[in-house]
């Protein structure tokens, strides 16, 4: 199973649907084509919507709808599904691949990164790595990039230039936000990993996180997409293979609010930070909340609970 190749279908409909979608689709003189969704593209909500998709490796179903949280607040919503939890997302939509070529630097995630093995452990722990002669990847930036990183990502993914797909996603843009909270079901996927669970115990996952509105400056922006999913993103996931009292251990330790920087709008702890993720406490990367379904005994086991005070908190409302 490829997911460039499952992919590259719902590629070939954001290109040939390129008005409706509101991206800009170009030939880079090495071949490969570029798809820009929010530099100088509008993009949009529908834009996200397949672009998550595409992340997926075209292993899972996206839609949009919207949900109030606390009466007082209405959301659109983006729900996430796959039947293929562990490769569509820690084996594709896992913003696993910090591209840096020069001084151009981008984060990069989607199918490609199944060929380029980024990073290796992952694939390791999964066993999977995708067999294909085109590449998709999905880049976080807000300008496009140099040639030198078409022949780049090209050569580790081992196909020529004129089968790369680039896809321009700047986080700040309407397709940025939608893209990052359908990372829901893979933002507890990771934290279930790293708790030791065997991603390949998931059989099938469903996820919601609220859309939040877009801002024009980084940190605001960078606040919502990530409060999102720390005190809005709800998962579902059907394990197989463990015992109840695993489960739900497991379980109350990986939601948000077992972080003790979890209760203040990702903003803040971001500038506390000093702009730097990896000085954020990683137990907050989590939905707000999970539920562990037991597929052999019938057991049920959630933690953590949507914050629709925090919510509110990083909208400024």
């Amino acid at each position: 199973m490829s997911v460039n190749l499952n992919a590259l279908r719902l590629v070939e409909e954001l290109c040939e649907r390129a008005d409706y979608y509101r991206v800009e689709v170009r030939r880079h003189p090495s071949g490969a084509k570029v798809i820009d969704s929010g530099i100088e593209a509008k993009g949009g909500l529908l834009a996200g919507r397949l672009i998550t998709e595409i992340a997926l490796g075209g292993l899972g179903e996206v839609k949009i709808t919207t949900k109030s949280y606390g009466g007082s607040l209405e959301l659109p919503l983006i729900s996430i599904t796959t039947d293929h939890p562990a490769i569509a997302t820690l084996g594709s939509q896992l913003a696993g691949w910090r591209v840096k070529v020069g001084g151009y630097t981008a984060v990069g995630s989607g199918p490609a990164r199944a060929l380029a093995l980024k990073p290796k452990p992952i694939y390791r722990k999964i066993k999977y790595r995708d067999e294909a002669d085109v590449a998709i990847l999905i880049l976080e930036a807000s300008e496009e990039p140099p040639g030198e990183v078409f022949s780049y990502v090209s050569d580790l993914c081992g196909v020529k230039p004129g089968s790369l797909y680039l896809i321009i996603v700047p986080t700040s843009s309407a397709a940025g936000f939608v893209q990052v909270s359908g990372r829901v079901i893979e933002a507890g996927m990771h934290k279930l990993a790293r708790l030791g669970l065997n991603p390949l115990s998931v059989i099938y996952a469903h996820g919601y996180a609220p859309i939040m509105p877009p801002h024009p400056d980084y940190v605001e922006a960078m606040g919502r997409v990530n409060d999102a999913i720390l005190y809005g993103g709800v998962a579902y996931y059907a394990v197989t293979g463990y015992k109840d009292e695993v489960l739900s251990d497991i379980a109350n330790h990986s939601v948000s609010s077992v972080s003790g920087q979890y209760g203040r709008p990702f903003k803040e702890i971001f500038r506390d930070a000093g702009l730097n993720f990896y000085k954020v406490d990683p137990e907050l990367f989590a939905p707000a909340e999970v539920t562990i379904y037991n597929v052999d005994t019938g057991r049920i086991f959630r933690a953590g609970g949507v914050n629709p005070k925090l919510l509110e908190r990083s909208l400024g409302l």
